[in-house]
């Protein structure tokens, strides 16, 4: 009997968050990898990501492996037998963080990460807003002792970006490291340079 050997499944969720780019470059980098995309859209993140950039949702769709509908709550990655590595969600709204903080879900995107909790897997909630109410830190405080991981989209300006897309991918190389991902885009710390810090008094 051939033993139950699953693809590496990677859940990506789009919601209606700014910074839709997360998502659709994530998507991107996931194709240089053995990982198999799951990507569901929110109704606001398809709102948001005309306003943000130059691509059609249906060419966003085209980057991943399988495409679930927001609405479709008996999807395959609504449900713990079905096998994943986790998700991530970028951005991930407010409204998401919320819901997944207190467990009542409304869509496909929260479900799949209440889904991913339940079954200690790992979820990275890439919450995008600013500045923050004490709602927004409550809720975040919340999904993390639940077991999610919040990665707000923070610049790293060590690695001295030259452009969006490089802030970018060093923002989703970090993402992917948590799921032991590989790729190239990361300018990982090496350690003060001294020839900078020699003139410091």
């Amino acid at each position: 009997m051939q033993p139950d050997i699953a693809p590496r499944r990677l859940i990506v969720g789009i919601t209606g968050a700014s910074g839709t780019i997360y998502g659709v470059r994530l998507l991107r980098l996931l194709q240089a990898t053995d990982v198999e995309t799951h990507l569901v859209l929110s109704k606001s993140a398809k709102i948001t990501l005309t306003q943000e950039l130059d691509i059609k949702v249906s060419d966003v769709a085209d980057l991943a492996d399988v495409v679930h509908q927001a609405d479709n709550i008996g999807a395959t990655i609504s449900s713990g037998s079905f096998k994943t590595i986790g998700m991530v969600i970028a951005p991930c709204s407010m409204r998401s963080l919320a819901e997944i903080a207190s467990g009542v879900t409304s869509s496909l995107v929260t479900r799949a990460a209440d889904v991913v909790l339940k079954e200690r897997r790992r979820l990275v909630l890439m919450a995008r807003e600013a500045p923050l109410h004490l709602g927004h830190l409550k809720s975040m405080a919340a999904v993390t002792e639940i077991g999610a991981i919040v990665y707000p989209p923070v610049p790293a300006f060590y690695a001295r970006p030259a452009s969006i897309e490089q802030m970018v991918d060093q923002t989703l190389g970090r993402v992917l490291d948590l799921f032991d991902i590989q790729t190239d885009v990361v300018s990982r710390w090496n350690g003060l340079n001294p020839a900078k810090t020699r003139d410091i008094p």
